[in-house]
């Protein structure tokens, strides 16, 4: 009798699992960036969405940066995270800051772009990177993608930071006001178009954005694949009369390939389907469009992403 009563019960629990209520629970986690910046506010975002949208899955939102959150899914620290393709790039090729390759991280979607700025005063005599040997560079913070590719840009013209009279590693605003002061010859930082952090230089001070040659940025692809070229138009900043072929990469998110490929490919969909609320959110988000998501920018896709990808057509 009892040997009955245990199979019955065994067979009752196997109907309920295969119910269409029923759901297994995923706990997430997505790591975004610091307070203050686009990458929190849309973590939030985003997580209120899947959790709305997808039956058994949480996802909980912590800060985080660039490369830390590509180690933190490449290690099981987190399960998503926002990164920037260039990094995410280094990551698969085991470049520095990168002890080794990254095993572990997939493609979810490409967002936005990111711009490689490299701002001198109008009366400095600098038009090109080549003129900056010698002198005092404002950069971002060591182990930032912007860091990075400032040492990277510097390195195919044969320059290194040990060739600059001095490096400021710093905030943008503090990068602005050695700048203001004098106390800085060129400012080289990785953001968002139009940075309000240059638009408060150019306010101010008479500016010039230095573009990036073909023959400079075919090198650079070289060392990075995951670079792209891209023109900031005239008029962003006051006083440009003139449009500036900078190097660029993307911000976007990035996801364990260790998820099913049944989650991530919900994810995916919820994603996409609910972008332009997360416009609303953040306003570099407008305009972005599924296949903006399913971009190559050289990270593999995660094959639950792919699926998605593939059925509303914006990859073959």
């Amino acid at each position: 009798m009892k040997r009955i009563s245990f199979v019955f019960v065994s067979l009752a629990l196997c109907l309920l699992c295969t119910q269409p209520g029923y759901a297994q629970k995923y706990d997430l986690k997505l790591m975004t960036g610091p307070m203050g910046g686009a990458w929190y506010p849309l973590g939030g975002a985003i997580s209120e969405v899947m959790q709305k949208q997808i039956p058994g899955v949480t996802l909980s939102v912590a800060p985080g940066g660039g490369v830390a959150n590509i180690e933190g899914v490449e290690y099981g620290k987190c399960d998503l995270g926002f990164a920037n393709s260039s990094s995410a790039v280094d990551g698969i090729m085991g470049n520095p800051p990168f002890k080794k390759k990254t095993e572990n991280v997939r493609q979810l979607a490409n967002l936005y772009p990111q711009f490689f700025q490299i701002v001198v005063m109008e009366n400095s005599g600098i038009k090109s990177i080549a003129d900056l040997k010698g002198k005092v560079v404002a950069t971002t913070p060591k182990g930032h993608t912007g860091t990075i590719l400032c040492e990277q840009a510097l390195q195919v013209y044969g320059l290194s930071f040990k060739d600059m009279s001095k490096v400021h590693h710093v905030n943008y605003s503090d990068a602005v006001d050695l700048m203001k002061d004098g106390h800085a010859h060129v400012m080289m930082i990785g953001t968002t178009s139009p940075a309000s952090s240059i638009m408060d230089l150019a306010a101010t001070r008479k500016i010039r954005l230095l573009p990036f040659p073909d023959d400079k940025f075919q090198a650079l692809q070289k060392i990075n694949a995951g670079y792209v070229k891209r023109v900031i138009p005239k008029g962003t900043y006051t006083g440009m009369d003139y449009d500036t072929a900078v190097v660029s990469y993307f911000a976007h998110l990035i996801i364990s390939s260790k998820l099913p490929e049944d989650v991530v490919y919900k994810i995916s969909k919820t994603f996409s389907t609910n972008l332009p609320r997360f416009a609303d959110i953040v306003k570099d988000m407008k305009g972005v469009t599924p296949k903006d998501l399913a971009a190559d920018i050289g990270v593999p896709l995660h094959p639950g992403a792919l699926r998605y990808y593939k059925e509303i057509k914006v990859v073959q």
